[in-house]
């Protein structure tokens, strides 16, 4: 979350003093400065340019400066800055909304913003921002609630008071989505859009306030096609770094999470009658993850077949006039999210693009299936792998994670195994120093246990790729503190290769390697380790797993 910046506060903001001055005595006020409460006296004063100077005053005081923020708040401030919003003169308002927006900035100011909501501050906002025509105004009132929007107890408040508004009135004219003849002007107009960078900021982190905000923006309507033809239209202006594509794309990837779970199941599956002539389920009945990708005994793996619909032709279960929420699971979407990801140089666009990816692909609902047939036709794996090479531990960890979720599908898994065994055995510690944290490094390990799950081709290539030697490295907590989660995390892989009699004498040919490349270094056997954690350690681990089950159940992530 990157709330509006306060900075652009003090350059135009601080006004002269002998202005807000020569309305009192001189004998008063002398030359001083005036005092915080006097200031803040001064915003009821009779006169309008009184209280716009003092409202101006207010937010150069409070630039960066918390301590002030806080007095002015215990003061009453935040109140009569509200009930300024509603003034005849526009030069009041727009002082008043500075004030407010530097009131809120920052994590620090939480009391603020809570004050200011209690104070009727969202309403007051709206009313503003709906009657008045300067758009500097404007883009002062979308600043102010961008920087409420980042605290959880003020979110559900902008949503119910905030959103419809924000969505006609800027998001869907500004992202062009409305004005399909005049595309080509749009394209250029959104990205230099002020009013559009505030709105999608301020959606993005509404958008992680819970199921029931998540739900609301997923049936506003309108809103998910504009953010998606924003991520369009980015491709066609070649601007793939800008904050209201960062904004846009981590949006929608909070719109994505959990979207099996949370959407009702007719959106979800189109018709009722189909799912029961196909022989499917409720997806809700058939989620079962766990962290390592393994599924109950005794039940049957649900989620549409690989063979029932691969990339090519009509896609099956979605209308006629697709719009709104089922755009979001449409495998149409895998294009915007791969063209972001070959071209955005934004660490935070990247991982917000693989992380859309990642929650789409999840579990066993018929569109996840859909969704990792799309990518492999879209030519987006190899995408997604040279990226697990980026110095960028959070991009790095989505990517992995996604790259778990394609192998779930049986294709993707031999091509993931071919052409990403290399790539992955080298993001895992050992060899050289790693800049990866251990929850990357775990996601790492889960996505290599998939990989080579029922495929012992792939299990073979992680052993040609020195794989082995450092998963053991990393199971027995060498040269580093690895937390519990990565221990057991590599030793569940290495209990998975140990599986494969058949390749027993390979592990055993790996340490003769060793010993013939080192005859003077001591080195415990591969094959032995691999062993051990099968059988000795296996009952500990199974017994503890459930405990290292991700917090977002089958891989997604949300910001």
């Amino acid at each position: 979350m990157h709330p509006c910046s306060d900075r652009i506060a003090y350059y135009w903001a601080f006004p002269p003093l002998w202005r807000l001055f020569s309305l009192f005595p001189i004998r008063e006020f002398a030359w001083r400065d005036p005092e915080l409460p006097e200031v803040i006296h001064m915003l009821q004063h009779h006169f309008p340019s009184v209280q716009a100077n003092a409202a101006a005053y207010l937010q150069h005081l409070c630039y960066g400066d918390n301590r002030v923020k806080v007095e002015v708040c215990h003061l009453g401030g935040i109140q009569h800055l509200v009930d300024l919003l509603d003034h005849k003169v526009a030069e009041v308002q727009k002082s008043a909304c500075g004030a407010l927006r530097n009131l809120v900035y920052g994590k620090a100011t939480d009391d603020n913003k809570v004050t200011l909501r209690n104070c009727g501050g969202v309403p007051a906002l709206l009313r503003l921002f709906r009657k008045t025509t300067d758009n500097e105004v404007r883009e002062l009132v979308t600043g102010v609630l961008w920087n409420l929007s980042s605290c959880d107890a003020v979110k559900m408040t902008i949503i119910r008071d905030a959103l419809t508004t924000l969505t006609n009135t800027v998001v869907i004219p500004h992202s062009g989505w409305s004005s399909v003849s005049h595309r080509d002007e749009h394209k250029v107009k959104f990205q230099s859009s002020m009013l559009l960078r505030n709105t999608t900021g301020c959606l993005r982190n509404l958008s992680s306030a819970g199921e029931e905000a998540r739900s609301q923006l997923r049936c506003c309507e309108g809103l998910v096609d504009s953010l998606l033809h924003v991520l369009r239209a980015c491709v066609n202006t070649s601007d793939y770094d800008s904050k209201i594509v960062e904004n846009s794309v981590c949006t929608l990837r909070n719109l994505s999470y959990r979207l099996e779970m949370e959407m009702p199941s007719s959106r979800l599956l189109g018709n009722q009658e189909l799912d029961t002539l196909l022989g499917f389920s409720s997806p809700a009945k058939e989620l079962d993850y766990l962290c390592w990708g393994k599924r109950r005994r005794g039940r049957k793996r649900g989620g549409w077949p690989d063979s029932k619909w691969d990339g090519v032709g009509t896609v099956p279960g979605f209308s006629q006039s697709l719009r709104g929420a089922e755009l979001l699971w449409h495998p149409m979407v895998v294009k915007p999210y791969l063209n972001l990801l070959a071209e955005s140089s934004n660490p935070a666009t990247l991982e917000g693009a693989a992380g859309s990816l990642q929650n789409l692909s999840a579990g066993n609902w018929k569109f996840s299936a859909y969704i990792r047939a799309a990518v492999r036709k879209e030519k987006g794996l190899p995408i997604l792998v040279e990226l697990l090479r980026m110095d960028n531990d959070r991009v790095v960890c989505s990517v992995a994670t996604a790259l778990r979720n394609m192998a779930l599908d049986s294709r993707n898994k031999e091509l993931i195994g071919k052409y990403a065994m290399r790539d992955l055995v080298n993001r895992l510690p050992g060899g050289s120093p790693t800049v990866l944290s251990d929850d990357t490094v775990a996601s790492v390990c889960c996505t290599l246990h998939e990989v080579i799950s029922r495929n012992m081709e792939n299990a073979k290539a992680l052993a040609d790729s020195g794989g082995i030697e450092k998963l053991v490295d990393i199971s027995k907590g060498r040269g580093k503190g690895y937390s519990m989660k990565v221990v057991k995390a590599a030793a569940q892989v290495l209990n998975t290769l140990w599986q494969y009699r058949e390749l027993r004498t390979l592990y055993k040919q790996v340490e003769q390697n060793k010993r013939q490349k080192h005859p003077k270094k001591s080195f415990e056997c591969p094959s032995r380790n691999l062993e051990n954690y099968s059988w000795r350690r296996l009952k500990e681990i199974t017994r503890k797993r459930v405990q290292t089950v991700l917090k977002n159940k089958g891989g997604h992530t949300k910001y």
